[in-house]
């Protein structure tokens, strides 16, 4: 259910996302609400799925640069996950689309920011339960 949950708020982030960037950061595909609902869900999937296996091998290689940063290295991370994101869904006719590099790097710290900011008002995986939701 958790990992149901994350997948719902990760793809309001990416919708958030489009919103703000615009024309930079694009999801594409489905011709019916339901159908662009289905398109944010898969995209939000796939990020999901990247962000398990991709992003702790890049953080493992990437480890120093954590440390001369403070951490701020995980925009680019992040950057890189979303498109990895963009290469893997760029031959269909859904999808994610983005501008380039910064473009990609600005719109991980929107996801990042909406997801801590959902994931904490609605107490996703978060096991102390002092979120909104359990108020």
């Amino acid at each position: 259910m958790n990992f149901l949950a994350r997948i719902v708020v990760n793809a309001i982030a990416i919708w958030v996302t489009t919103l703000l960037l615009g024309s930079n950061f694009v999801v594409h595909g489905g011709n019916s609400l339901l159908g662009t609902i289905a398109v944010y869900l898969a995209v939000a999937l796939i990020f999901a799925i990247a962000n398990a296996i991709v992003k702790p091998i890049l953080k493992f290689f990437t480890f120093i640069f954590y440390v001369l940063t403070l951490g701020l290295f995980g925009l680019v991370v992040n950057a890189l996950v979303l498109l990895a994101v963009d290469a893997v869904t760029s031959g269909r006719s859904w999808g994610l689309q983005i501008g380039g590099f910064w473009w990609a790097v600005l719109a991980g710290l929107i996801v990042a920011i909406v997801n801590a900011v959902l994931m904490g008002l609605f107490d996703i995986g978060n096991k102390s339960g002092s979120g909104l939701a359990r108020r």
